[in-house]
């Protein structure tokens, strides 16, 4: 069984940053690309980022292109999120999702477990 548990989530400035981390258990870690996900209070949870299996394959939302940087270490079946540039509206709970294929995806039924969530807050 797999489990995925976040961490790193914050209250933090606008324009500040926060590094995200998902420690996965399970031997199907490195086997499967990994996201990142969203939910805003009253919203839909939104794909954020993803990275394949390997990792040479990375994604992301319009709206963090450029300011988030999604990684990850097979060794110590870790999923990062870099986040700078924070604004008021990247405030959300963060769920990061693996999928048990190498490919990268960007809806939530194309992922096969869930983390619980971490969240993020970030202050005008």
């Amino acid at each position: 069984q797999v489990q995925l548990v976040e961490s790193g989530g914050g209250l933090v400035q606008a324009g500040g940053s926060l590094r995200l981390s998902c420690a996965a258990s399970g031997r199907t870690f490195s086997s499967g690309a990994m996201g990142w996900f969203r939910q805003a209070p009253g919203k839909e949870r939104e794909f954020v980022a993803s990275i394949s299996r390997s990792g040479g394959n990375t994604y992301y939302a319009d709206s963090v292109k450029g300011r988030f940087t999604i990684s990850r270490d097979n060794a110590k079946n870790t999923v990062y999120l870099q986040m700078n540039g924070l604004n008021p509206e990247d405030t959300a709970v963060y769920y990061c999702a693996l999928r048990v294929r190498p490919s990268t995806a960007t809806t939530r039924d194309q992922y096969d477990y869930w983390g619980q969530g971490t969240q993020v807050t970030v202050s005008s």
